[in-house]
């Protein structure tokens, strides 16, 4: 099993919750304490240990857009018209639903950003008629999804 890097943060108990919640985030701490021969109240502890120092940074859902209604998934790069509107458009960005992810980035763009939309004519309207509209962005270039081939979290 590859483990995560080690650093001053985590020791190898900590290693081993992360490994165990990296595999199913939903087991519960009463059985991840079993698991590990450590008692519960040792396993909270530990969890909000690693979310305060930002080691966890959630729990979440994760969801198959194309089963509840969002057939196009695109990356897009955002050509800014100056390096000083990244920021603001970032902010802008977080406003739009279908705007799932947002990354700085080095090269021709300036950000790269992750649409999920009903069709390809509401992924036009929400280039054209909002991403487009924001201030300091100069151009859009997307690269449409077929498909995932595998998504995976940090080796753990």
């Amino acid at each position: 099993m590859p483990s995560i890097r080690k650093n001053e943060n985590t020791d190898y108990l900590d290693r081993e919750i992360i490994h165990k919640l990296s595999e199913n985030g939903r087991i519960s701490f009463s059985d991840l304490a079993k698991e590990l021969n450590i008692s519960n109240s040792l396993v909270h502890l530990r969890v909000r240990k690693l979310q305060e120092s930002g080691i966890i940074t959630g729990f979440s859902v994760k969801l198959n857009p194309k089963e509840i209604g969002f057939e196009t998934t695109t990356y897009t790069g955002i050509v800014t018209k100056e390096a000083r509107f990244s920021y603001s458009i970032a902010e802008k960005l977080k406003e739009i639903p279908e705007v799932v992810e947002c990354h700085w980035v080095s090269g021709k763009y300036a950000l790269f950003i992750k649409i999920v939309a009903v069709n390809n004519e509401e992924l036009r309207k929400i280039l054209y008629e909002q991403i487009h509209q924001i201030e300091g962005v100069g151009s859009t270039d997307s690269f449409f999804s077929f498909g995932s081939a595998f998504e995976k979290n940090l080796p753990v």
